[in-house]
Formats: C-alpha cells, sequence, structure tokens
C-alpha cells in the first residue's frame, strides 16, 4: 500500500477546516452578527451624542464662568474672621482636621508636618491621625511623629482601632465619635499625601462661617510629581479637565459636585445629618456629598485654592484606583437612584443633574462607550463591512470631546495622541469596574490603598543605584490588555488588505498601545527624579 506523505494530508485537512469556518461565517453573519453588529452601532452612537452633549454644555459653562467672573466670593459672601477683644480666641470656630493613614512609611510625615503647620488660633484646632497601619513598625514611626508635634504645642491626637472595618469611612467615623469632637464646627480631611498650604483654613473657613446653607468648601489638587514620566502626565490631563471643568461646572450651576474624598472642609452639623460616614461602597465620599445633596445643603469648589499631592508612580497602582473610582460610583448609582427619584427637598432639574449628569453619562456612559465602540465595535466593522459607522460618529465627535477634554491642561497638547491612546487602554480596566459595581460582582468592595512614595525614591536613588527589578510574568504580562491588542491587530490587519475606511491607521497605534501596556512597559519602574 503507497504511503502518502503527511505533507499531502495536513493542507487538505487545513483546507477543509477554513471552508467549515468560511461556510459557518456566512450561514450565521446576515441573520445574526449584521443585525446585532448594527444595533450595537446605534448604541454606542447614541451613548457619544450624551456624552458630546455633555461636554459641549459643560465647555459653554465654563467659558460664561471665565467671561462674566463668576467668582466664589461673588457668589457666596466671604469675610475675614475678625478678631473680639472680649470673646478672644473663641471668636473662632473650632476646627478638626482628620488624617486617615495605612501603613503611610514614605509620607505620613510630610502629611502631618503640613496639618501641624496650619494656621489658626492654637486652642481652636485638633489635629487628629487616624492611624489604620497593620505593620507595627509604621505604627510606631507615626506615633512618634505625633508625640514630637505634642511637644511643641501642637494639639495632636493619635487614633488607632483594633480593626480595619469600613477603610477609610470606617476610620473617618470611628474618628467623629470621640468626645472632643463634639466642640468641633468644621471637620477638614488631608489624605496621607496631601500637603495643605498654611492659609488653607483662613481661605475656606469664612465661606462656611458666613454661609449657613454651605456644607462643604473643596479645594483643588496640585500634582507634585506629574512631571515623572509619561504616565503621570497622562494622569494630571485627566484629572485637570476633571477640576477645571467638571467640578466648577458643578459648582457654578447646581452647587453640587463629588466630594474628593481630601482637600475639603465640611460642615459637621451638615454631615451629621446627612448620616455621617458609610462604608456601603469604596466611594464613601461621593456617597455622602450624595446624601448631603439631596437634604438641601450646597458645596462650593475653589479653584484657585491649591493643596499639593501625589499622582500612583506605578501602573499597578494607578490600576487599583482606577478600579476604585470606576467601580464605585457605579454601585452607589445602583444603591441611591431610586432615593434621588423619590426625594423631595430638591428640585427637579438637580435630581436630572445628579442623575443623568453626574452618575450616568460621567460615570457610567463615559468609560462604557470609549472601550466598548472605540476597541470592540469600530474595529469589528472591519470584519463586516455590511455595517458601517457614519464619519461623524467615528471621527468628528471624538475629535471635538477629546480637544474639549485637552482644555485643562494646555502645557500637554502636543501629548494629545499618547493620552487619547492611554486613554483607551485604561478604558478596559474601566468599563470592568463600572459593570462590577452595576451588578455587585465579586470585587465590588475590593479596596487597595493606593501607594504613595512621596520623596523617598530619590533620597534612595541618590545614595545607591536602583537595582533593575526581576522580571516577573505574573506581574509585567497583563492578560486582558494583551487579548484586547491582539484584537486590533488582527482588524488593524485585515482593514489593510480589505478595508476601505483606513481605521488601520487608528487600529495599529492602538494596538501597539495595548502591547505595550499588555507587556508591562508602562509604570514599571518608578523615575529617579
Amino acid at each position: 500500500m503507497d504511503q502518502f506523505p503527511s505533507t499531502t494530508i495536513f493542507p487538505d485537512t487545513t483546507d477543509d477546516l477554513s471552508m467549515q469556518m468560511a461556510v459557518i461565517w456566512g450561514q450565521i453573519k446576515a441573520p445574526l452578527i449584521v443585525p446585532l453588529l448594527k444595533l450595537a452601532v446605534v448604541v454606542c452612537l447614541i451613548m457619544s451624542v450624551m456624552l458630546f452633549i455633555e461636554r459641549v454644555y459643560m465647555g459653554i459653562v465654563i467659558a460664561l464662568v471665565k467671561l462674566f467672573g463668576r467668582k466664589p466670593d461673588k457668589r457666596f459672601k466671604w469675610e475675614a474672621i475678625k478678631d473680639d477683644v472680649e470673646l478672644g480666641n473663641s471668636a473662632y470656630p473650632m476646627v478638626l482636621v482628620q488624617i486617615p493613614m495605612y501603613n503611610e512609611r514614605e509620607v505620613y510625615q510630610l502629611s502631618i508636618g503640613a496639618a501641624c503647620g496650619l494656621s489658626w488660633p492654637s486652642d481652636r484646632i485638633v489635629i487628629q491621625v487616624l492611624d489604620d497601619s497593620t505593620d507595627p513598625t509604621i505604627k510606631d514611626m507615626v506615633e512618634l511623629e505625633c508625640q514630637r508635634w505634642a511637644s511643641k504645642g501642637i494639639n495632636i491626637k493619635y487614633e488607632i482601632r483594633d480593626n480595619r472595618n469600613g477603610y477609610k469611612a470606617g476610620a473617618l467615623k470611628e474618628g467623629m465619635k470621640h468626645s472632643y469632637v463634639k466642640h468641633c464646627d468644621y471637620v477638614v480631611i488631608f489624605d496621607a499625601d496631601f500637603q495643605p498650604e498654611p492659609d488653607f483654613l483662613w481661605r475656606t473657613i469664612p465661606f462656611l462661617v458666613h454661609n449657613p446653607e454651605l456644607a462643604l468648601v473643596q479645594a483643588r489638587w496640585k500634582f507634585v510629581n506629574a512631571d515623572e514620566c509619561l504616565m503621570t502626565r497622562m494622569q494630571e490631563m485627566s484629572l485637570d479637565y476633571h477640576f477645571t471643568v467638571e467640578q466648577e461646572v458643578g459648582s457654578s450651576t447646581y452647587s453640587f459636585f463629588g466630594f474628593n474624598g481630601t482637600a475639603g472642609v465640611w460642615r459637621i452639623s451638615a454631615l451629621n445629618e446627612a448620616g455621617g460616614w458609610k462604608d456601603r461602597t469604596t466611594v464613601e465620599d461621593m456617597d455622602l456629598a450624595v446624601r448631603a445633596s439631596l437634604k438641601g445643603w450646597k458645596f462650593l469648589y475653589l479653584g484657585s485654592l491649591k493643596v499639593k499631592n501625589e499622582l500612583p508612580s506605578t501602573l499597578k497602582a494607578y490600576r487599583y484606583q482606577q478600579h476604585r473610582w470606576s467601580c464605585g460610583p457605579a454601585n452607589l448609582f445602583r444603591k441611591m437612584v431610586m432615593e434621588i427619584i423619590k426625594n423631595k427637598k430638591v428640585s427637579t432639574w438637580k435630581k436630572v443633574h445628579v442623575i443623568y449628569s453626574f452618575f450616568v453619562v460621567r460615570k457610567l456612559v463615559a468609560h462604557i462607550v470609549t472601550f466598548i465602540f472605540y476597541c470592540v465595535i469600530l474595529p469589528a466593522t472591519v470584519l463586516v463591512p455590511e455595517v458601517e459607522v457614519p464619519k461623524w460618529g467615528a471621527v468628528y465627535i471624538p475629535s471635538i470631546i477629546t480637544i474639549l477634554n485637552a482644555v485643562g491642561t494646555p502645557r500637554s497638547l502636543h501629548l494629545l495622541v499618547f493620552w487619547i491612546l492611554f486613554e483607551n487602554v485604561m478604558s478596559l480596566h474601566r468599563t470592568k469596574a463600572t459593570f462590577i459595581g452595576l451588578l455587585e460582582a465579586g470585587r465590588v468592595n475590593e479596596w487597595i490603598v493606593t501607594e504613595k512614595l512621596g520623596d523617598a525614591h530619590k533620597s534612595k536613588a541618590a545614595a545607591k543605584a536602583p537595582r533593575k527589578p526581576r522580571f516577573r510574568f505574573g506581574e509585567r504580562l497583563h492578560v486582558l490588555e494583551l487579548s484586547v491588542g491582539a484584537y486590533l491587530f488582527f482588524c488593524s490587519c485585515y482593514d489593510v488588505v480589505f478595508g476601505k475606511n483606513h481605521y488601520f491607521i487608528y487600529l495599529f497605534a492602538q494596538a501597539i498601545a495595548f502591547f505595550i501596556m499588555g507587556f508591562g512597559y508602562v509604570g514599571t519602574i518608578v523615575p529617579n527624579s
């Protein structure tokens, strides 16, 4: 019997398999794939228009605010607190400063020192360090630092608890239970890497003193390590838009915005009336802000008052932070949407603003449409040419949205292309986190403290050259990014051969961005300076 060479067998088998796949694809494409993809395109276009209208609206409002000079002291009364000979320091309200901490070896001295350096009558301020550290060495270091400032006459309290229930919200709630807090009128919160200027209280407290309807005065963040690397520059661009536009628009129109969890001053009576701190989500700050707003309280954002803080220096830390910031709002929306609808203390327009603009468009649609449309649906139309995306949806709307987003950081306009590619990659994790929050899936209450480095890595680098980190597949390789990158690369190659819309220009660039981050070449090694 003649032996057939294997080379004549396998090609036939491969050809048969290819033909079978082609037949199956042809059978399901017209009745199933095309209609579903057309529906997905329509849904994504609707979401894109929603996001576009919201961005244009905020752009118009911020332009009017700048044009007509609607400064905070024109909308709310501000007068310096005057000395009273008879009352003495009693004329000044009692202020509590809370600093929640968790194993903050690198930054605890900076934050405690800055808080103790705040200018205010010494007998009218209490510094409260809420230390949830699990490392006994760090605990001892923080306690010694508090004792050092106490020996200088600063009224500082070092508070610990025997568990971490509720994480940050639990620590803040526990801190409010101490007897000395009952004498305080206002509470200021600073995360462990925040360094306020000495005049912070003089610029914020008078707004609360002279405007009894105000519950919160929020300051802006100033990033001390924005120039550390390309990744921190990308973060700066995203957050600058949030502070320059979103917070300013919310403050100017509805006197409502999301509390940023730090660098803000709360009226304690408003905080208590809203129900205090709750740990039902990972965004306890936003939770409190929404509840206080539903009670009729107003908020004020001071964009001119900036507090120094640190951006995550590694992709791992940034991913954990973005998971929390995306999952938490979605989960809070699920828990509070009916409460907002049924509320009778605020106007219908404010309810619409909170539900539609604040939650649906900014916290849900913005994440979902960025990834699903531009990284999944749009590339899929390359493989299914029967489905077309109109040019206004594929090019014009995203271009205008991107330009409007860039106004917050003019100095980084030349990095716009890199920012788009970076944000699209991060939208993968934000979208995943959003669905986890909406569905209350496994990691819905995951809380991992964002790693802070302070100036430690700079001083260590000066002492000796840093070792090159050992390559670990588990830490350096990110399967999700690599999978999406492979999908985009396949679509771009297909578009080069068979396409007609030239999407491959974008798809190749986006695929490379997913590969670079998937192979761990972003935010892995912290720069020395």
